[in-house]
Formats: structure tokens, sequence, C-alpha cells
């Protein structure tokens, strides 16, 4: 199905009001930074449309949007306009069959489950704003480049754009059959549901391997009567290669007619597939974690924990850990590179260069790039022809291989260019597990760029209107010391 509209955004009129500088407003911003976004995986520019709740909302708008976004926030659901829409857009999109994950709420502001209206509360929220780890205070954002901006706001502004345009490609007539089968035929993994204490911990692995490419299981809120639940769950397991459990203090919810939390149950029926799986000569394998810190565990949660370390069938094929979480979420990666059929790459000692750039500056790179091999490195560069799935993970594979890196800044604007920068920064995000040697910003002659915009992220500028090739060379001098 093709759309008009693909994205569709619902506000309350209050929170896209401006500071009196001329100034956009805050949902401005954010469609701006998403259209961005959404141009770069996309391949094209998005059609993003602004509703707020007063404006009128006619019916071929609704059949016509691919996606819709509610900004959630006190004044969102205090209006009866916003939500009037969000009812309005589930009635259009009903009798579609195609109307899975259509829906992504954002977060202005903190709200609590039962704030939120009732069509939202089982959806995957995105919080957009920012939050003092100190205090627990809640501020505007004024800078959206600054490093506080790059870890709260851009990692979850990248995350919404990933998720948009899977389901956006999966509504699209004009998909091709090979971003499809990308998309859908990927390698599966069940990501086990937490006790209440892990679901951030849980949401961020989540989020890592489907960044990775990874199919997660379950992608539905887990049914409340154990029967259905563990059906669920066997289906889940049964389409996965690989199950991830996540353990902590607490001991988790019992479904209806059960005796025994998610998490065990969840456990128990790994463990089963487990065994099944070694007599019918099946790839699966499990891997769990242990928080180290138990200090607020009940008595039943720790018994639960006593017994996966002690109970054989309990660790049918499973690795246990009991480590920091950065520590196992390592040992997931190399897990994860051990099952895949991707041949691995050398190691170059320490004589790797990314030297990014876009097509449209491929001519003038060229010579760059000859400086970086004649000094002995080994020059990655982007690929610029295939599906735009298989370009992104070649790029990433770049961005784990890299020991330098240089980002090329001649026709293309600052937006792509920050884009970069902020690649380089999310690197370790991607299964990256060691430090960045170098790297700087080289600009074509004619164009210009405030340095001092870069120095928070360690990339230096390299100004194309002097003597580049001695600038460079200078650069290099990184990799000797």
């Amino acid at each position: 199905m093709a759309f008009d509209i693909d994205v569709l955004i619902v506000f309350a009129d209050r929170d896209n009001e401006t500071t009196g500088k001329n100034e956009p407003g805050w949902v401005s911003h954010f469609k701006k930074f998403l259209e961005l976004m959404l141009t770069q995986v996309l391949g094209e520019k998005p059609n993003i449309i602004l509703k707020g709740e007063y404006d009128t909302m006619t019916s071929p708008q609704l059949d016509n949007a691919g996606v819709l976004i509610p900004i959630l926030s006190k004044d969102f659901i205090q209006s009866g306009g916003c939500l009037d829409h969000v009812e309005a857009f589930y009635k259009s999109i009903e009798p579609n069959v195609k109307n899975r994950n259509r829906v992504f709420k954002v977060f202005r502001t903190p709200l609590n489950v039962l704030e939120q209206p009732p069509r939202l509360r089982e959806l995957l929220g995105y919080e957009m704003y920012q939050l003092d780890p100190d205090s627990g205070e809640i501020r505007e954002y004024t800078d959206y480049f600054s490093t506080e901006a790059e870890r709260q706001y851009w990692m979850k502004m990248v995350d919404l754009a990933y998720d948009i345009y899977e389901i956006l490609l999966f509504l699209k007539d004009t998909s091709s059959p090979a971003e499809i089968k990308n998309i859908y035929k990927r390698k599966t993994i069940y990501l086990a549901e937490t006790g209440h204490d892990l679901s951030v911990q849980r949401n961020i692995i989540k989020r890592e391997l489907q960044r990775h490419g990874y199919n997660i299981l379950p992608n539905q809120t887990l049914p409340g009567n154990v029967g259905d639940f563990e059906k669920v769950v066997r289906r889940g397991l049964d389409e996965s290669s690989l199950s991830i459990h996540l353990i902590g203090s607490a001991y988790g919810e019992i479904p209806e007619g059960a005796d025994k939390s998610v998490v065990d149950i969840q456990n128990k029926l790994a463990a089963e597939k487990s065994i099944q799986s070694k007599e019918n000569n099946q790839e699966f394998t499990r891997l769990i974690w242990i928080s180290p810190n138990l200090t607020h565990a009940s008595e039943r949660q720790k018994a639960f924990i006593e017994n996966i370390k002690r109970d054989v069938e309990a660790q049918e094929g499973a690795e246990i850990l009991q480590t920091p979480l950065e520590d196992f979420k390592n040992i997931m990666r190399e897990e994860l590179e051990e099952a895949s059929d991707k041949k691995i790459t050398p190691e170059t000692g320490g004589r790797s260069i990314y030297f990014m750039h876009d097509k449209i500056d491929h001519n003038e790179a060229k010579p760059f790039i000859e400086i970086l091999e004649k000094s002995g490195f080994e020059v990655l560069i982007p690929e610029f022809e295939g599906e735009l799935l298989e370009l992104r993970q070649k790029h990433i594979e770049n961005l784990r291989k890299l020991d330098g890196a240089i980002i090329y800044k001649g026709k293309v604007n600052e937006q792509w260019v920050r884009m970069k920068a902020l690649d380089l920064l999310k690197a370790p995000g991607f299964g990256r597990k060691k430090p960045i040697v170098a790297k700087a910003i080289v600009t074509a002659a004619g164009s210009s760029m405030n340095a001092e915009n870069y120095k928070n992220q360690n990339l230096r500028v390299i100004d194309g209107n002097y003597d580049t090739t001695a600038l460079i060379q200078n650069f290099l001098q990184e990799f000797k010391a």
C-alpha cells in the first residue's frame, strides 16, 4: 500500500510553542530531525505532516498515513482533540491487515502507564526528554548537539527512525522483495521478558540486537493466563536459535493459573527447547545473565537463582554468567559473532582508516584515499551500490573494524557530517571492542566549518583551504604514537 503521508505527528499545541526568539517549537525541531534521519535510511525525503489538537482530521488524511506519532505530554492527555485524533487513526487502520506497529508513542515529558491513553499503554515508548541523572530533574533541550543530547536524544531518534523505516518498507508496495526479505527473514533471538527491575536493561539489549539486524521475540504483550502464555513462549522459542535471559532481584509477575513467575517459566521452557534441539541435532543455545547485585532479592528469587546454578536440567544448553552487564553484552556479541556465517576480517595492526564520504564527493575523495594508501594504511570506504540495508550493514562493519576515521565534507551539508560524527560516538554500541586511535574531518577547498563544534567529540578539523596533504600527514603521526 502506498501512502501520501509517511508520518503523521499529532501533538498538543502548547508543546510546539516558540520561545519568542524566532526559534521553532519543540515539535517542529522533532519533525526536522526525524525527517533528516528518515531521509538517510529511506534514501528519499519522507512526507511528514504535523497535526495540532485543533486541526481538522479528515478521513482521507487518516487513510493515507502510514505511521502515527503521538507526542505525549500532560497537555496531550488533557486534550480531547489529541485523543480523538489517536482514536480516529486506530479506527481507520483496524480493517487493514497491515496495521501492525503503525503507532509510535514519543514522550516529550514523563507519564506513568495509567496516565497514558489506554490505546497506547502497551506500545514501546521513545523518551525524548532530558533527564538529569543526579537530581532527576527534567529539562528542555536548548542545544541538540551537546554531549548530553547525543547520549539521550539522538540515540533514541536513531532507534525511532529505523523502527519507522522498517514499518514503511513493510507497508509500501514500492518496497523491493529483497528489502522485505532482509527484514523479516533475519536470524531470530528470543529475549525473555524480565522482572520490573531489569526492563530498562532489557530494552537496551533489544535495541542493540535490532541494530545488528536480528529479529527479537516476543514481539507482543505476553498473555496473562498461563496456558496462552506458554503457547506464545514456545512458539517464539521454536522460531529462535538463541534465547537470552536476564535475571535480577525481582521474581517477576505470576500469570493467572501458574505458581511460577514469567521469568521462571520462560527459563524452564527454554531448557526444554535446549534438550529437544540436542536430541534433534538443531541449533539452539541460551545465555543467562544473573545480576551481581541481588541485595533486594526476595527469598523466592534467591531460591530460583540457586536452582539455576545447581540444577543440571535448568542449565541444559546454557551459559550462565554473573558479571557486570557490560561484560555480559561483550560476551553476547562474541557469541553472536561466532554463530555468524560472516567471514571474520583479519586484524590490521592499527593501520585501517575509514574514509567516510558521500557518493557525490567520490571523485574528490580519491586523492585523499591515495595519500592514505601510499602511507601504508588500509583504507575502508563506504559502498554506494546495493540494497539499503546491506549498505548500512557495510557501514556498521567498517565502524567495528576501523582504527582511525576521516569524515570528508565536500558538497554535503554539515548535518550530514554531524550524523557521521554521531555514528563514530555510537561505534561501541555496534560491537566495537577497541578505542579509535584518531579521527578528523577534512573539508574541501572553499568549504568552511567551525572546529569548536567538534572539540568535545575529539574530532579535529583539517581545513582544505590550507596544505591538506601536510595536515593529513600530521594526523597520521598519531598512529605511530
